[in-house]
């Protein structure tokens, strides 16, 4: 067997979700390099924290953080394959590719790349470039913000466009997301987030109608050849309800029948037009006054989510591994299999999904055992885990309750 060593940068549900896809194909256990340990990657077999850096978005310190972890292990007989599992970490691999290149193996964009379509602003106009659709979108600034006029009318969405910048910021009643219904509520929220540390602009933008099963999702794997080599879109049917967690996803159904193929086709001529290389993940919604699907963003990096298509039988750690590791050409593959995917116990998808057509096919999924959880694995069991495990998802309960469908300057 290849023998290798993952190193993935975070600790979150998607550094799991990743080491969990490297176990799972490889029967190997991922490094963690991250600035603090998360909830997600404690008291887990498949992930070792092997770095703790508080410091670590400092590209001085990212470099050597990485450098000095090479230089400890064998990385000349065993290849350390770098992920990056947040958008930052994504910035830093690109910014500094030069000085980890001798001893990581990666596929990332170029930098410039990166910065063109991470930034929410420059992303919508790239998608205008490439014919791709977006809400009706303006910008205003921390300079203009009181003053801001829209080309559309309220209910309006109001989220950052530099989203490493406005996760290192704090405020009382910080969303992710937040949706203003009047101008009022419009005044208040852009002041509170412009009363902090964020100083970049912020997006306004138009409410697309429809309950959370409208969305889509797609995460995609592109070679280092720089063409598309796997593409799988998910249909969430409940985001998750808390302040930090707005537009996250609690649940996602994976089926032949969601494939949009005149859809997938644009993406991929997208990504690889743009020169695309590595993990993308982007966010959508169908608008049913139009018939089109609104692109609301990209990551640059696997989704938080995308655990979701290892699960459909479409491992995404191999398709990294074969292209970067084993030179291997792995032609392009479309995810076409059924599956559910939870984060959030299915009690709760339950209760809260009103399309009863989606709900009675979840159950059948579920019940012909084609579901997976997010942060269940059953070779990961113990008893520190399973109690971490158990409190968590009866919290979902709770934190759902209180939340559900919040998105203004309120707790």
């Amino acid at each position: 067997m290849l023998k290798f060593q993952p190193v993935l940068l975070g600790s979150d549900a998607n550094v799991y979700g990743m080491a969990r896809s490297f176990y799972t194909q490889y029967g190997v256990v991922s490094d963690a390099v991250c600035k603090g340990v998360l909830v997600a990657c404690r008291n887990t077999r498949l992930v070792r924290i092997a770095v703790c850096e508080p410091d670590l978005e400092n590209d001085e310190v990212f470099v050597r953080t990485l450098v000095d972890y090479a230089k400890a292990h064998d990385y000349k007989n065993c290849p350390l394959l770098l992920v990056s599992c947040a958008d930052g970490y994504t910035i830093l691999m690109a910014r500094h590719r030069q000085e980890l290149a001798p001893y990581f193996h990666f596929a990332c964009p170029e930098l410039q790349t990166v910065l063109d379509l991470d930034i929410k602003d420059n992303f919508y106009k790239a998608c205008a470039a490439h014919g791709l659709s977006y809400p009706k979108t303006a910008t205003c600034t921390a300079q203009n913000y009181k003053n801001a006029e829209f080309p559309f009318d309220f209910p309006v969405i109001i989220k950052a466009s530099n989203s490493p910048a406005y996760w290192n910021c704090s405020f009382p009643h910080k969303k992710k997301v937040f949706l203003a219904h009047d101008r009022a509520e419009y005044d208040a929220i852009t002041a509170a987030i412009y009363g902090s540390s964020y100083q970049d602009d912020l997006i306004l933008q138009e409410y697309i109608p429809g309950d959370d099963n409208c969305m889509r999702v797609l995460n995609a794997y592109c070679g280092l050849d720089g063409k598309v080599h796997l593409m799988a879109l998910g249909r969430p049917l409940l985001e998750e309800q808390t302040p930090e967690g707005i537009g996250n996803y609690a649940a996602i159904l994976s089926s032949p029948e969601i494939n949009d193929p005149a859809l997938l086709e644009r993406m991929r001529a997208f990504l690889e037009d743009v020169g695309w290389v590595g993990y993308a993940n982007f966010d959508m919604k169908y608008d049913a006054r139009t018939g089109e699907y609104k692109l609301f963003e990209m990551n640059p990096r696997q989704g938080r989510s995308s655990y979701f298509v290892t699960a459909a039988g479409y491992n995404l750690a191999r398709w990294l591994v074969e292209d970067v590791l084993e030179g291997k050409d792995t032609g392009f593959t479309i995810a076409d299999t059924e599956s559910l995917w939870m984060i959030a116990p299915y009690g709760v998808i339950r209760k809260y999904l009103k399309d009863e057509k989606l709900l009675a096919t979840a159950a059948r999924l579920k019940k012909q055992g084609r579901s997976a959880h997010q942060l269940y694995c059953k070779e990961d069991r113990s008893l520190n885990r399973g109690l971490w495990y158990l409190r968590s998802q009866l919290n979902y309960y709770r934190k759902t309750a209180r939340y559900y469908g919040n998105k203004g300057l309120t707790d």
